[in-house]
């Protein structure tokens, strides 16, 4: 049945709250979520962010609901968890949310109350964006963290993570000027990944391959594009390419271990041309 089929049964977040207490629960609750912690839960967290970013960039709309609702749950699952501990719950979560988004977005609750308006509200993105980090700065140091990159997740998949590094560091202006300066400084670290391979040392290949990619994501921010997005877009493309090519190869009667690297290529460029 479709998510929006009018004969679906309707519920609300206290039914899922409920749900989730009577699955936690000691006596008859399911044996699988009642052994979970905090730590256990955190890898499928990460796995249904992802899902729901590849039913977003898929435009499947029935499976961006779906993937919603199964990252929902890992916030009531871990709600859950803070209330049993005595820790917090759902309504502090809320709550704490709300007082940073009133507290971060003074161009539109200017006394830091829901019921508040701005009568001039014609600030421009960026003059938000430096206020936005003048007041996160201000956190920080409450939170008694005094370098601009304190709160960037070192946990954070690496491209991800060197893009928000930059672009931290850029708001104070540590930053290349230009892209032609980006371009310049991309092709440096290639000759010294070069010159590294020379040396035969698995250490230094490394570390100077490190420096081309963190250069190629300096690339893509000046560019104004995601570099997780794009490497995911190309991993979606290679991957029908490459499902062209046994495709192709099976209907031929081969396999790719039957398969020289020269048909293969030409297998590719059909790919190519038929747009995969």
């Amino acid at each position: 049945m479709s998510p929006n089929s009018p004969e679906m049964s309707s519920y609300s977040l206290d039914d899922l709250l409920l749900l989730m207490e009577r699955l936690r629960d000691p006596v008859d609750g399911c044996p699988w979520d009642k052994a979970q912690s905090f730590q256990s839960i955190v890898p499928h967290t990460l796995e249904e962010c992802y899902e729901l970013a590849d039913a977003i960039e898929n435009e499947n709309t029935d499976q961006v609901i779906e993937e919603l609702g199964d990252v929902l749950f890992q916030i009531v699952f871990y709600a859950q968890l803070g209330r049993e501990n005595r820790q917090f719950n759902l309504d502090k979560i809320i709550t704490i949310l709300v007082e940073k988004l009133l507290r971060r977005h003074p161009h539109v609750f200017p006394d830091g109350s829901l019921q508040s308006r701005a009568l001039d509200n014609d600030l421009d993105s960026e003059e938000i964006s430096r206020n936005w980090e003048k007041i996160k700065t201000h956190e920080r140091r409450n939170k008694h963290q005094f370098s601009i990159l304190d709160d960037i997740p070192a946990s954070l998949p690496a491209l991800t993570r060197a893009f928000k590094l930059q672009k931290r560091v850029a708001r104070v202006g540590f930053d290349y000027g230009d892209i032609d300066s980006v371009l310049t400084s991309l092709q440096s670290e290639i000759n010294e990944l070069i010159e590294a391979r020379k040396t035969l040392s698995v250490e230094d290949i490394e570390s100077e391959l490190g420096d081309v990619l963190f250069s190629v994501v300096n690339l893509a921010r000046h560019l104004k594009i995601d570099p997780e997005s794009a490497v995911r877009k190309t991993n979606k493309k290679f991957d029908a390419r490459f499902r062209y090519i046994e495709e192709r190869l099976l209907a031929a009667g081969k396999t790719t271990e039957d398969a020289d690297l020269d048909l293969m290529d030409r297998l590719w460029d059909d790919a190519k041309s038929r747009g995969l």
